[in-house]
């Protein structure tokens, strides 16, 4: 009979020079207390096994054994946090009774993704990622196969997942089933629902038999938070997804525009009009806080008003707008010929899209 076994993971790090995020501590063992004269001794049998490819932490399991000794057996030890004493820098650690039924459920999960690891470390969205805490951010996907002509994600639905393409091809269908683009092997998609918080915008399907990797919402909020350099890899590929799209459009949109903001939303307008090297003034009624204006030249922005505000201010406030009706009349007047751009336009986008999104996650004290 072994030696009842519990989970620490770690879920704050401070310069700790050994370990990272999410690591997964095992301890087994118990802790007889002997009474000789008065006096307590303990004969301690516990055993500590660090996170896969980790160093031994001598410190931290000193810290680990005197939990042990205080509760005699590992299977007593009530959910609890606790902070390594450290050396250079310190970890906090949490268990929790869940994590050793989670662990072995996802075991084999993780042992599946274990064995594609090759293929992987190829994709562009693991390569912002330091290789030494690749193993980390893995064990946060769940693998699952799809046979051809299923549907993987549907218009409408809730959005929640994001799922990157291991093996296979999948078509991105529009809402008269046709499609629109394909996706292969690496490539991302769930990203614009996830990240904007919104119904799922198209249909996805599997062309063939596919391999996709997938993160829930909660778990890709965690790594984006400790992986500065995915957010830039996320406003890139929203770029692109949105200049994709525009380009779709921009046969239907070439000259005079009049629509409605829940048929285009801002962003997809402002970029077909960006795209198009547009140069006209942008009227945007029924807001709900009044009508919003806009001047454009070769796509670039030269003047924004709305709800009070100027410039670059107004422009990002239309972004949050998600009902109005819009009409793009071509020409502007000669005293706008010269007038300067208010920024680049892809960086003003991004920087509102960003803001949407930070306004969008609750703050943690």
């Amino acid at each position: 009979m072994g030696f009842p076994k519990i989970t620490f993971r770690v879920t704050e790090t401070r310069h700790c020079p050994m370990y990272r995020y999410g690591d997964i501590f095992t301890i087994s063992g118990i802790a007889i207390c002997m009474e000789s004269d008065g006096d307590n001794s303990f004969i301690n049998t516990t055993v500590v096994h660090s996170p896969a490819g980790r160093d031994h932490c001598k410190i931290l399991s000193g810290d680990l054994t005197r939990i042990i000794i205080e509760y005699e057996r590992a299977d007593q030890i009530p959910d609890c946090l606790i902070t390594c004493s450290g050396c250079t820098g310190s970890i906090r650690l949490e268990h929790q009774r869940g994590f050793q039924a989670e662990e072995e459920e996802s075991s084999n999960g993780s042992n599946q993704i274990a064995s594609i690891m090759h293929l992987l470390s190829n994709f562009s969205f693991f390569r912002n990622i330091d290789q030494n805490n690749l193993n980390s951010v893995i064990r946060f996907f769940n693998l699952e196969r799809f046979e051809k002509n299923e549907i993987i994600i549907r218009k409408g639905d809730p959005g929640g997942n994001l799922f990157i393409i291991v093996t296979g091809t999948v078509e991105v269908l529009n809402d008269a089933g046709i499609s629109i683009t394909r996706l292969g092997r690496g490539e991302v998609f769930g990203e614009m629902s996830l990240i904007c918080e919104e119904n799922i915008g198209a249909t996805v399907q599997a062309v063939e038999a596919c391999d996709i990797i997938y993160i829930e919402h909660k778990k890709f909020r965690k790594i984006l938070q400790q992986y500065p350099s995915l957010q830039l890899y996320f406003t890139q590929l929203l770029a692109k997804r949105l200049s994709d799209s525009n380009r779709i459009r921009s046969d239907d949109y070439a000259s005079g525009m009049i629509g409605k903001l829940e048929e285009i939303p801002p962003e997809a307008l402002f970029q077909t009009l960006n795209v198009n090297n547009k140069t006209g003034i942008l009227t945007i009624t029924q807001l709900p806080k009044g009508t919003a204006r806009f001047s454009l030249r070769q796509g670039a922005l030269i003047k924004a008003s709305y709800a009070g505000h100027k410039g670059e201010t107004a422009f990002y406030e239309i972004l949050r707008e998600k009902k109005g009706r819009f009409k793009f009349t071509p020409g502007l007047p000669p005293q706008d010929f010269d007038v300067p751009e208010i920024g680049y336009f892809m960086k003003l986008l991004m920087e509102g899209l960003q803001r949407i999104d930070e306004q969008a996650v609750p703050k943690v004290n």
